[in-house]
């Protein structure tokens, strides 16, 4: 394979990259290709699992010989710090490497050391900042947890073309059609954990688990501000292999949760907000403590509205169904305070769309947050 330009060399290594997600967390994912000076591909690799070998490693070792005058093309700077696997910039001063282009710099601090630095001390050739913004994106809920020491929020509903979730009575199931909803198990698949409201365990009773399995085994989260779900849940039916959190409020029982626990719950007690929720900012910092990268927040219009409030979430995934149910107690997708002047609504960037089936689907960033800068 011979490139054409630098730039499709780093789309190259970006599509490599993707092939590591929800497998590399919270380890970012990377992808590298070493070309000959022709632009003619010498090896390629990518950061394949959590604990395995880095990328830049992969694509060095991919190969018997690396033509003088190489370059390797990285999305994310070399790592120089020693952690699971030795560090990377040493590996490619080693190879005999010299020159090295550099999508995003590591967002991670780790001292005053950094891959930029030894790579330029041993005299090799270094230039950062190609496609920049499109290695960045790719790395961005590691970037938002190393930077803020938070998960990464994607918000997941599905609604009626009038933006309900639920009809005058409660009934939800299903809103989405079949197609839709096997997006969502991919979703779940990739991410660190699943987490929903009460209301939404008690109205559906849903196991929150990816079919077929995904790369991840998310842990379910349940917000339930006196830990009173019953533990005849199907979400405890498979509590050792699939980890359930209760997060509850600080008052709540201890006759409630030692129940949840005996069914096989993890209890979180925390601080309650305004509105007599479990404020989600400490649990947040308690799931960032624990490197949970991705969290999948699927509802209800309660727990999503504390989310958005809070400014917490990053991205949104969005199921509109053609169906209509009207009413005025019919519930909104999303609760809480709200924003309260239209010019300050939430405008979405990076837009997508896409159709299951006859559901439109739309997603989108949220963005002016400070670890994107």
């Amino acid at each position: 394979m011979r490139f054409t330009t630098p730039a499709e060399v780093m789309k190259y290594a970006l599509a490599l990259a993707e092939r590591g997600r929800g497998s590399v967390e919270p380890n970012p994912m990377v992808g590298a290709v070493i070309v000959d000076r022709e632009l003619r591909r010498v090896s390629e690799g990518y950061h394949a699992r959590f604990g395995g070998p880095h990328a830049e490693a992969m694509a060095i070792s991919a190969t018997n010989e690396i033509p003088p005058g190489s370059t390797i093309y990285v999305t994310l700077e070399p790592c120089a710090h020693h952690g699971k696997t030795p560090p990377c910039a040493e590996a490619i001063v080693q190879a005999g490497i010299r020159n090295v282009m550099i999508g995003s710099r590591d967002p991670a601090r780790h001292g005053t050391i950094s891959g930029v630095n030894v790579l330029r001390s041993a005299g090799i050739s270094v230039e950062t900042g190609l496609l920049a913004d499109e290695c960045k994106l790719l790395i961005r809920p590691f970037r938002k947890l190393k930077r803020t020491g938070l998960p990464y929020i994607h918000a997941k509903w599905a609604m009626t073309l009038d933006g309900r979730i639920a009809t005058r009575t409660g009934s939800s199931q299903w809103i989405s059609n079949e197609q839709s909803r096997e997006y969502v198990h991919q979703l779940r698949g990739i991410v660190d954990a699943v987490v929903i409201g009460k209301g939404t365990a008690e109205a559906d009773n849903p196991r929150l688990t990816a079919r077929p399995a995904g790369p991840r085994n998310a842990m379910r989260i349940i917000f339930d501000t006196r830990a009173t779900l019953r533990p005849d849940s199907k979400l405890f039916q498979a509590a050792e292999e699939h980890p359930v959190l209760i997060v509850c409020g600080e008052n709540a029982s201890v006759d409630n949760t030692a129940r949840l626990e005996k069914a096989g719950a993890e209890i979180f007690r925390c601080p309650l907000d305004d509105e007599g929720r479990p404020d989600v900012v400490p649990v947040l910092e308690h799931l960032g403590e624990r490197e949970l990268t991705n969290l999948l927040v699927e509802g209800g219009a309660g727990l999503l509205g504390s989310m958005l409030d809070r400014n917490a979430i990053d991205e949104v995934h969005v199921f509109i169904a053609p169906k209509l149910v009207g009413g005025r107690n019919a519930l909104p997708s999303i609760g809480g305070s709200g924003i309260a002047e239209m010019p300050d609504a939430i405008q979405l960037e990076q837009l997508r769309t896409d159709r299951f089936g006859d559901d439109l689907f739309v997603g989108g960033l949220i963005g002016n947050k400070s670890y994107d800068e």
